[in-house]
């Protein structure tokens, strides 16, 4: 099946509430283009390397979402016209998107990446670090930066059972935290292996890739 047509029958499995984010990830701005021409307007790269020259190329009224891990300096790069950015999982980023955010006169929305997984090679803040970054944001101090939610990946496992824990966990710290900021209003987990589950747990907003631009 195409891109369009495997976008259009995997969008027809989701709920309204959901946001389906297409990975596009090392996949060419053509493949981007087909998903496009389909109707659909949010994707996601992990790479600054990548998102630059396909925002540069492609449609400019795509919503480009960076969802990989994001190191300070290249914050600066995106910063003008990232329409969210999901992987925000230390305080430090935080205040450097902030800084450039001021620089580009604008908001920029992200997710607090949160680290629920049984992994370390995972990326998030812990509870502890949650808090205090948390009410450092409520007092007001990372202007130009609005969160707008959590973002979490579970587990790479079988075990169904311990990814709904990971997600229900997620979906706890989610529900205390929105009701102290009002800004929220996405919860983001669920990939193309666990999405279901996902939804079943509360998700709003889902990643997948593979499931529609097929393997690289």
């Amino acid at each position: 099946m195409s891109v369009s047509g495997n976008l259009l029958q995997f969008k027809s499995q989701l709920p309204d509430h959901v946001t389906l984010i297409a990975v596009s990830k090392t996949h060419p701005s053509q493949a981007v283009l087909e998903a496009y021409s389909s109707g659909h307007r949010d994707f996601g790269e992990n790479r600054v390397q990548e998102l630059v020259p396909k925002h540069e190329e492609l449609p400019k009224d795509i919503r480009w979402h960076l969802i990989g891990h994001l190191q300070t300096n290249k914050v600066k790069y995106v910063a003008p016209f990232v329409h969210m950015i999901h992987s925000v999982d230390s305080e430090k980023l935080l205040a450097e998107i902030s800084k450039q955010a001021l620089k580009c006169n604008r908001m920029i929305p992200v997710l607090l990446q949160i680290f629920i997984a049984q992994e370390e090679t995972k990326f998030g803040f812990s509870s502890e670090e949650l808090r205090s970054t948390a009410d450092k944001y409520i007092s007001g101090s990372f202007p130009g930066v609005e969160i707008h939610g959590f973002m979490g990946m579970a587990t790479n496992t079988d075990n169904e059972q311990q990814v709904r824990r990971e997600f229900r966990t997620l979906r706890a710290m989610y529900s205390e935290y929105s009701a102290q900021i009002p800004t929220m209003n996405t919860l983001s987990m669920g990939m193309s292996s666990d999405w279901k589950i996902a939804i079943e747990e509360g998700s709003t907003m889902i990643r997948i890739g593979t499931a529609i631009f097929g393997h690289r």
